[in-house]
């Protein structure tokens, strides 16, 4: 995976050749390319670094990567905040990539404005119900469409893990799946639902993977991301339901409140879903209707004490 990734990532950097990047720039993105081929980081945050750089590049084009100071990179950090109007998450990568540049390969201490990143957002991710969910997954007659669709409403594993899940980590003995180095580099299990088993074995007789459970458009490569979105937005759309802000991640967010719904205590969702922290968890109990719907609203319960009283 990592090669394919390191192959992929080389002949981008070869395509920045034609698009306004200097050579000591593509010099730069080379050693910091290196760098993070030999660290703990996942292709997509390889891919994130890199691109983030280039711009930085780009943005002080007449200037030496060498010659970059903090300064610099403030100014281009409030341009991306103030200006461009970017989101929390684009100016966090952008800071965090120029700090691995600082640190790796400019050999120089670089400490993270965080000060400048837009406020973070409260809003609450959208959910589909539990019908909403059904529909969804009767509505994809694609056997293997739907068994991916199933398999991330039952884990609630992220789009990259559905993607890299093998045949190997279904462990139908003790009725899990292993997710191997999902977001953190971090291993867990997570459920397997006894009906998705069966589907699961009906799919495998159809498709017959030999390595990875859903293979893309080569034998022996897993599926690409942007096809697994693809086909659950396409999903989304047969039910008449695109304007509803439902995306792949959705059905993640639906499998953990549901959880919550049925009583799973936030520890356990934790563990599920590879949380590194409970506090990441605790939105789902602003989601869960269920918990809501069995709150006694103050106003009635003065209102009915009242009442007893008077009678």
């Amino acid at each position: 995976m990592y090669l394919i990734v390191s192959f992929f990532i080389k002949k981008t950097i070869r395509s920045w050749k034609k698009k306004s990047v200097s050579p000591p720039a593509l010099e730069a993105l080379e050693k910091a390319n290196q760098y993070l081929s030999i660290g703990h980081y996942s292709p997509h945050t390889v891919r994130n670094y890199l691109s983030e750089l280039r711009y930085v590049f780009v943005y002080y084009a007449d200037v030496l990567p060498s010659e970059y100071t903090e300064d610099m990179m403030m100014q281009y950090l409030v341009y991306l905040a103030k200006t461009l109007k970017c989101s929390r998450v684009k100016c966090k990568m952008a800071a965090q990539s120029i700090s691995f540049f600082f640190r790796y390969v400019l050999k120089r201490p670089y400490v993270v404005p965080t000060l400048i990143y837009p406020r973070k957002s409260s809003k609450l991710p959208a959910v589909m119900n539990a019908g909403e969910v059904k529909a969804l997954i009767d509505g994809v007659k694609n056997v293997k469409h739907r068994t991916i669709i199933m398999l991330l409403y039952s884990t609630g594993m992220r789009l990259a893990e559905i993607c890299a899940l093998k045949i190997t980590d279904i462990d139908s003995k003790n009725m899990r799946i292993k997710v191997v180095q999902g977001k953190g580099a971090k291993d867990r299990f997570t459920l397997l639902s006894e009906q998705v088993l069966l589907e699961l074995r009906a799919y495998y007789i159809i498709y017959k993977t030999q390595l990875y459970l859903f293979n893309g458009y080569k034998a022996g490569k897993p599926i690409s991301m942007r096809n697994v979105q693809h086909l659950v937005q396409k999903a989304i759309a047969l039910m008449g339901l695109a304007n509803n802000n439902y995306s792949v991640h959705t059905i993640r967010h639906s499998f953990a409140t549901h959880l919550v719904d049925t009583g799973t205590d936030l520890h356990t969702v934790k563990e599920l879903l590879g949380h590194t922290n409970l506090q990441t968890t605790l939105r789902y109990l602003h989601l869960s209707t269920v918990r809501m719907n069995g709150i006694v609203n103050p106003y009635d319960a003065l209102l009915q004490q009242n009442s007893n009283q008077h009678h």
